[in-house]
């Protein structure tokens, strides 16, 4: 049955238009009219937005936020963040997974991202073993997607080693191993998980350069048969040290030198590079999956965003580790941290007069759309994936058009977001997720017995 929504102030791809109505029909938005006064029978609000996409999530680390702030015997860094890590998850069960990756998507909702990359690497049970339906945490993946209501790219999770040209994976790793046989039957299996969700898409994602050969990638690049390939790249300088010793070129370099990188591709992080493989990367089409909140968590480093930019590269954001989930404070962060950097302001704005906070919302709209294989935006035939926002929140009086988004982005955050829809169902109210507390509920039931 068709609903209609009518918006005061809209954003179309065109830009902004007045007095929006939008027709939703079996998920989809079937009917736009502009200058159009409401129904009788339309759900009027004020503000819309499409949703966006979050291009890079590991749900199950949702439940870790926070346990790794205590400084170690020596520096701390990414590596020994990962074997808090491993150690978290040593007793995950399938159940426990979807009660984690639960919450995150409802978080994510609530904040603006109405799709989610999955990258999906907790495979095996805890002793490394293969369920008897090798896609059993998938399916839980799957579970905490429909429970949500979230949009779901689920990009399975292609690891065979412990380090570049083949080194043996470590005990911590061995939930996420396969051969490129086990994982053909992997991604099977995952279809049929997914197949109960409206719109999802089935991607693959090697882990990274140092947990796959030269030759399982280009198996994998024919397994993809054109679906979404995403990549941990570049993203620590040790990597970057380490890749040269192994093959004599830095991460981004090889990968461009060997594979077809094009626009199915999306390289996560990418923070390390020189300016020739930031232009390279920029000119391939591919999408430079950016998290900055746990890329400043990690310490990784800043991602070379303005020489991107000035190449026309594509981005999009990701929430990564989980440790804080909230759209608009991915936004910023990839802003303020160029002005760390650069000592300057509204650097990533396309020139003078221009709303850095709408370039940097649609950028990443853009981006996050082809990273995860689903058109976007408020369009004919597209899904309907509609962000309001609080026309009475103090950030936003007074405001119309992209000063909207940068009272969004730079001021208001997740408080300023009203109401969400996904596929047409309306998810979030006044900010807040329908199910939130029976999700919670069993989240913290789950994490009891996990941190027991």
């Amino acid at each position: 049955m068709a609903q209609a929504l009518h918006f005061t102030h809209a954003l179309l791809p065109a830009g902004w238009q007045d007095n929006v109505r939008v027709t939703i029909s079996g998920g989809r938005i079937a009917r736009i009219e502009i200058r159009v006064s409401p129904g009788p029978h339309d759900e009027c609000h004020a503000i819309a937005l499409p949703g966006l996409g979050n291009c890079h999530s590991h749900a199950f680390q949702r439940g870790m936020a926070g346990l790794a702030e205590r400084r170690g015997q020596s520096s701390d860094s990414f590596w020994t963040w990962r074997e808090v890590m491993y150690r978290f998850l040593e007793r995950m069960d399938p159940d426990d997974c979807a009660a984690i990756a639960a919450l995150a998507y409802v978080e994510m909702l609530e904040t603006g991202f109405t799709r989610v990359g999955e990258f999906h690497y907790l495979h095996h049970d805890p002793q490394g073993r293969a369920y008897a339906d090798p896609a059993q945490m998938c399916a839980s993946i799957a579970e905490a997607a429909s429970l949500s209501g979230i949009g779901l790219t689920l990009l399975p999770v292609f690891y065979a080693h412990g380090g570049f040209g083949g080194q043996a994976p470590g005990t911590g790793q061995r939930r996420f191993l396969h051969d490129l046989d086990g994982f053909a039957r992997l991604r099977g299996a995952a279809a049929q998980a997914l197949a109960p969700l409206p719109d999802a898409v089935l991607g693959l994602a090697p882990h990274s350069l140092r947990a796959a050969t030269p030759e399982q990638l280009i198996g994998l690049e024919i397994m993809a048969q054109g679906a979404p390939i995403h990549i941990h790249i570049a993203e620590q300088l040790r990597e970057v040290d380490d890749c040269l010793a192994w093959s004599g070129a830095r991460p981004v370099q090889w990968l461009l030198d060997q594979l077809p990188v094009d626009a199915r591709w999306c390289l996560v992080h990418a923070t390390h590079m020189t300016p020739d493989e930031t232009r390279r990367l920029a000119q391939s089409g591919a999408v430079a999956g950016l998290c900055p909140i746990t890329e400043a968590n990690l310490g990784d480093g800043v991602f070379p965003a303005l020489d991107y930019a000035a190449a026309g590269g594509a981005w999009a954001v990701g929430s990564d580790s989980n440790v804080m989930i909230d759209a608009s404070e991915e936004l910023r962060l990839y802003e303020y941290g160029q002005r760390l950097v650069h000592r300057g302001r509204n650097l990533l704005s396309p020139g003078p007069g221009a709303s850095t906070g709408a370039a940097l919302f649609a950028q990443s709209q853009s981006g996050g759309g082809t990273a995860l294989g689903a058109p976007t935006g408020i369009a004919v035939a597209n899904s309907a994936d509609l962000v309001t926002l609080r026309a009475d929140h103090p950030c936003l009086i007074g405001r119309d058009g992209d000063a909207l988004i940068d009272g969004w982005i730079f001021a208001g955050g997740r408080g300023a977001v009203d109401c969400v829809w996904r596929h047409g169902v309306k998810l979030v109210s006044q900010g807040r997720h329908h199910a939130r507390d029976a999700i919670a509920a069993r989240y913290r039931a789950t994490l009891a017995g996990l941190l027991a």
